[in-house]
């Protein structure tokens, strides 16, 4: 196994790269804030759709922001595609005093306030900045001061200023993964840009979401391996498929058994981080361990 107790020096945020560096006064203080990351396509936009709806059937109060420049991450929430933060902010000349509260957000399914941040067109601009724009946004406007639960719902590229700047306000990064070996790649790079954020800021791992497998027997080799562990398991069901064609999250969903367990999965998820867990301190794997670790040989 890795070393548990790997500490890496302090350096400035975002050395040797460029990134848009974001306001340090800008805080998300009094809500329990989780981001959710994962390989692109891995499922983290339901991931976090039904997380929301799970905190909010344990009466919390919560509000979603997508991170993605396609802005889809809360459409099962709010049954349709909402304007971007950048959108609405475009159309005012960037005089984010002439917005409204209900110009960028939207209630959703069982209360759940949804924002989507959006982002700059495509080969332009950074992600980080849009990022940061909505939090301050939502700050200006007091829609932070009465959230119990705030969750970044992440776009999928780990090089990207977008994919940083939620790094910089949560408590607990939660890692959704499948049981192939594509997945856990991306999540072992993941591992290594949390661990690079930690050191400046309070981030901090929380664990693995298990999701479209019906065995984790990979994961949990990986997770052995680096100190990482599973927090839920969602199987490869086609109801969770179809909820997301439906535009509907899995608690409006028939009630099959197969669906009652899943929401019954995502409610002990909801609970389990909203009592709190202790920060995992994994240590990412090197690229070719990952080759030589997984497999069926």
């Amino acid at each position: 196994m890795g070393n548990m107790s790997t500490v890496l020096p302090r350096r400035d945020d975002g050395e040797g790269s460029v990134q848009v560096h974001q306001d340090p006064s800008v805080r998300i203080d009094k809500a329990k804030v989780f981001a959710v990351y994962g390989k692109g396509g891995i499922g983290k936009s339901t991931t976090s759709s039904n997380l929301s709806v799970a905190f909010s059937k344990l009466g919390k109060r919560v509000l979603q922001i997508g991170c993605d420049p396609k802005h889809d991450s809360t459409f099962t929430l709010t049954k349709s595609l909402m304007p971007t933060v950048i959108d609405v902010l475009e159309s005012v000349d960037f005089h984010s005093e002439e917005l409204r509260v209900e110009d960028f957000v939207y209630e959703g399914y069982n209360g759940v306030m949804c924002v989507e941040a959006g982002g700059p067109p495509a080969g332009t601009g950074c992600g980080g900045y849009v990022v940061g724009q909505t939090v301050k946004l939502l700050k200006e406007h007091h829609l932070l001061d009465d959230t119990d639960v705030v969750i970044f719902d992440v776009l999928g590229d780990v090089v990207c200023g977008g994919f940083a700047a939620p790094l910089q306000h949560a408590e607990r990064a939660l890692i959704v993964t499948a049981n192939d070996f594509d997945s856990i790649y991306a999540m072992n790079r993941i591992v290594a840009a949390i661990l690079a954020k930690s050191r400046n800021y309070e981030v901090r791992l929380g664990g693995v979401i298990a999701n479209r497998s019906a065995a984790t027997d990979q994961i949990d080799k990986f997770n052995k391996e680096v100190g990482l562990d599973v927090l839920a398991h969602f199987p490869d069901l086609d109801e969770i498929r179809r909820s997301r064609l439906a535009k509907a999250t899995l608690f409006e969903m028939p009630e099959t058994p197969e669906v009652k367990a899943v929401q019954e999965e995502y409610l002990r998820l909801a609970q389990n981080l909203w009592t709190g867990r202790d920060p995992l301190l994994a240590t990412p794997m090197k690229d070719r361990a990952i080759f030589d670790l997984l497999g069926f040989n």
